[in-house]
C-alpha cells in the first residue's frame, strides 16, 4: 500500500461525504484498511453521560462498546478519559479491564487498538480498531492509526460544521416562508410578521423554528384557525 496516496485518497473521500453519518461509515471502512485489522467501530461522545456507537464495521463491535459502557471499563472508554491511546494485544489477559477483556475475547476478538478523534477545539470520541489474532499491533500500528484519525477528526469537524450551516439555512429559509404567509394572510409588513413569530415562540417556550414550521404546514388555514396569539396581538380584527 502506497500510504500517502492512501491518505490522500482517504481525505479526498470523506470530504465528499454528504453527511456526518456517512462520514463516520466510511472512517470505518478504511480504518480496517489502515490498520490491517478485522473490525473497526466508533465511539462518538454527546456528553458524559451519553457515548454511543456511531458505526461499527460487524455486531460484534457493537457488542464490545456495549460491554464497555456496561462494564464501565475497556480501552475506548480511558481513551476517551485519559486523552490517550490504549493497544492490547491479548485482551483476556490484560490486567487493565479484568472485565471488559475475557468478555470481548468470547466475541473473537483478542487484540483491540483506541486512539482518539479529536480537533484542538473538540474531542469527538475515538476510533477502535479489533483484530481476532492475539499481538495484532505494533508501534508502526498505532502511529498509522494516529494520522489515520486525525484525518478523520478533521472530517468529522467539517461535517458537523457543514450540518450545522445546513440546519441554519434551512432554519431561515422556514422562517422567511413563514413571514410571507403571515405578511400575505394579514396584510402586514416583514418586521410585523417576524414580530408575530418571536412574540409567540418567547410567550409558549418554542424555538422560532417549530413555530415558523407550524405556520407553514398550516398555511392552508382559514385566518381565524390562526393560534389565539396571533389576534391578541392585533393582527386579526373584529
Amino acid at each position: 500500500m502506497n500510504v500517502p496516496d492512501f491518505f490522500s485518497e482517504v481525505a479526498l473521500d470523506l470530504h465528499e461525504q454528504p453527511t456526518t453519518e456517512k462520514t463516520v461509515e466510511l472512517i470505518t471502512e478504511y480504518a480496517k484498511v489502515a490498520a490491517e485489522c478485522d473490525d473497526a467501530g466508533i465511539m462518538l461522545v454527546h456528553s458524559r453521560t451519553r457515548i454511543e456507537t456511531a458505526a461499527s464495521t460487524s455486531d460484534r463491535v457493537a457488542l464490545s462498546h456495549h460491554l464497555q459502557r456496561d462494564l464501565d471499563e475497556g480501552p475506548c472508554l480511558d481513551a476517551l478519559e485519559s486523552g490517550g491511546s490504549f493497544v492490547t494485544n491479548d485482551v483476556r489477559l490484560d490486567p487493565r479491564w479484568p472485565k471488559w477483556g475475557p468478555a470481548v475475547a468470547d466475541l473473537g476478538i483478542h487484540s483491540a487498538m483506541s486512539v482518539l478523534l479529536e480537533t484542538r477545539d473538540r474531542r469527538y470520541g475515538s476510533l477502535n480498531l479489533y483484530a481476532e489474532r492475539s499481538g495484532a499491533f505494533d508501534g508502526n500500528d498505532l502511529a498509522t492509526a494516529m494520522i489515520f484519525a486525525r484525518h478523520a477528526s478533521v472530517a468529522l469537524a467539517n461535517a458537523h460544521q457543514e450540518q450545522g450551516l445546513l440546519t441554519a439555512i434551512d432554519a431561515r429559509k422556514v422562517i422567511g416562508q413563514a413571514q410571507g404567509i403571515l405578511m400575505e394572510r394579514f396584510d402586514i409588513d416583514p418586521d410585523r410578521a417576524f414580530d408575530v413569530l418571536r412574540r409567540y415562540s418567547q410567550n409558549h417556550n418554542q424555538k422560532l423554528h417549530a413555530v415558523a414550521s407550524w405556520v407553514v404546514d398550516n398555511r392552508k388555514r382559514s385566518v381565524h384557525e390562526f393560534p389565539d396569539d396571533v389576534a391578541a396581538q392585533g393582527i386579526i380584527t373584529t
